[in-house]
C-alpha cells in the first residue's frame, strides 16, 4: 500500500510530456481513470473522455449509457465541443439523479470537473445571477483547465446580458483569489480568445471601465497578463481610448503594477 501511495505522489508531481506520444503509460491511465489530474495542455488534450465516463459513471449506468448513445463521433470532436456534448446530456438528468452535479463539480479529475462547468453554463433553469454564483467555484478551481472553461462557459450569458454581468462582476474584482479577479477580465475580453466577441466593447470599451479601474495595479502577473490583453483587444478597434486610459493611470500612479499593464496592453500601439 505504501509503495502504491509514493508511486500516486511522484506521479502527481510530475513536470508533464510535451507531446501526446511521450506521456507514459501509467499517466494516461490515471488520467482516464480520473485519479490523475492533467499538469499541462498536452495532457488536458490527450484524456479519453469515453474512457473517463466509463470510469467516473459506473455507478450511474443509466446515465453512462446515455452518454454512450447520445455522443455521436467523440474521435471527430475538439475535447471541448466533446466536453459540451457530455456535459449537456448529463444536465439533462440531473432531475432523475440530484446528487450528479455535486459528484461531477468535487471529482478529482479536472476533465470531470469541467464537464460539471458546462452543466452550469447549460442550463437555462438558472437566472443570471444564479449562474455567476454556481461557476464561482470553477473560476477559482486550482486547475487552468477548470478555470479557462468557466469563463468560456458564461461567454455567451455574459454577451447576452453584459450590462447585468458587468454589474455583478465588479463584485469580484475585489477578491482575494487572484482566479477570480482574472475572471473578470478574462470573461469579458472584447475579443478573447476560441471565443464569441463582445460586440459591444469592442465599439464601446468604456462600458467596462468599472471592471478595469479596479484591477489597473493588481499586483498579480495572472491579473496583470489577463487585464494587458484586454487593453490590447480594445486598442485594436478603439485605439485612443486605450491611449488616454491607459496614461491617465499612469498619470495618477506610475506603480510598476500599472507599468506592467499598460505595457502588454499597448504593445501594439505607439504609447510614450
Amino acid at each position: 500500500m505504501t509503495s502504491i501511495i509514493v508511486k500516486t505522489e511522484i506521479l502527481r508531481s510530475r513536470k508533464g510530456a510535451s507531446k501526446a506520444t511521450d506521456i507514459p503509460d501509467d499517466v494516461l491511465a490515471g488520467l482516464n481513470r480520473g485519479i490523475l489530474e492533467s499538469v499541462n495542455l498536452t495532457e488536458w488534450l490527450a484524456v479519453d473522455h469515453m474512457q473517463l465516463l466509463e470510469n467516473v459513471l459506473s455507478c450511474y449506468p443509466d446515465h453512462l449509457a446515455a452518454c454512450k448513445a447520445q455522443v455521436g463521433k467523440p474521435e471527430a470532436m475538439s475535447v471541448r465541443t466533446l466536453i459540451v456534448q457530455i456535459s449537456n446530456i448529463l444536465s439533462t438528468r440531473i432531475g432523475a439523479e440530484p446528487g450528479l452535479f455535486a459528484y461531477l463539480a468535487n471529482y478529482p479529475s479536472d476533465s470531470v470537473r469541467c464537464w460539471a462547468v458546462y452543466m452550469v453554463g447549460l442550463n437555462n433553469d438558472l437566472n443570471l445571477k444564479e449562474k455567476f454564483k454556481a461557476i464561482y467555484p470553477f473560476a477559482a478551481d486550482p486547475h487552468f483547465g477548470v478555470r479557462e472553461l468557466a469563463w468560456m462557459a458564461m461567454r455567451e450569458d455574459i454577451e447576452r446580458n453584459l450590462l447585468e454581468s458587468i454589474g455583478i462582476l465588479v463584485g469580484w474584482t475585489s477578491s482575494a483569489d487572484e482566479n477570480i479577479r482574472r475572471f473578470v477580465t478574462e470573461a469579458t475580453r472584447p475579443r478573447g480568445v476560441w471565443c464569441k466577441q463582445l460586440k459591444a466593447l469592442i465599439t464601446q470599451p468604456d462600458i467596462a471601465i468599472n471592471l478595469l479601474t479596479p484591477l489597473k495595479a493588481d499586483p498579480s502577473a495572472y491579473v496583470q497578463l489577463s487585464l494587458g490583453n484586454w487593453l490590447n483587444d480594445a486598442g485594436k478597434s478603439q485605439p485612443e481610448w486605450v491611449l488616454r486610459l491607459c496614461k491617465s493611470w499612469i498619470d495618477q500612479d506610475p506603480n510598476e503594477h500599472t507599468l506592467k499593464i499598460v505595457k502588454r496592453g499597448t504593445r501594439n500601439l505607439s504609447f510614450s
